[in-house]
């Protein structure tokens, strides 16, 4: 058995990518958060967003390196800031774009002000300015 196999529903094995975005739609239809990322192998980008889609959750779709995909939903506000700063992969966000998006999926705020700190401290950009 596979390990992301994790529970049968009418004798078919539900990967654990589905369960964790069917969780993270349930949180932001209750209202515990206002925007979510979820990355998830390509194989399940259709399931996703025609899941989104048919719940009328907006969305924004992309790359995640070859295999993968970071699928952003939640308010639209949200995601028209998405579209607008994130532009090129995650690692690759100036510290002040790590630390918004941060923000805004809601994490921990101490903790985004030491990874702030952490790679600002780092980054040769930010030292050269």
């Amino acid at each position: 058995m596979q390990q992301m196999e994790i529970r049968e529903t009418r004798g078919q094995a539900i990967p654990a990518e589905q369960k964790v975005l069917m969780n993270h739609i349930y949180e932001y239809k209750k209202g515990v958060r206002r925007m979510i990322l979820f990355t998830c192998n390509r194989r399940y980008e259709a399931f996703a967003t025609q899941r989104l889609s048919r719940q009328a959750i907006d969305y924004v779709v992309q790359p995640a390196g070859k295999e993968n995909v970071n699928v952003y939903f939640g308010r639209r506000e949200c995601l028209d800031a998405i579209r607008l700063f994130v532009t090129r992969p995650l690692n690759e966000l100036s510290p002040e774009e790590d630390f918004i998006l941060g923000a805004m999926l809601g994490y921990d705020i101490c903790a985004q002000c030491e990874r702030y700190c952490e790679r600002k401290s780092k980054c040769r950009r930010c030292q050269q300015a």
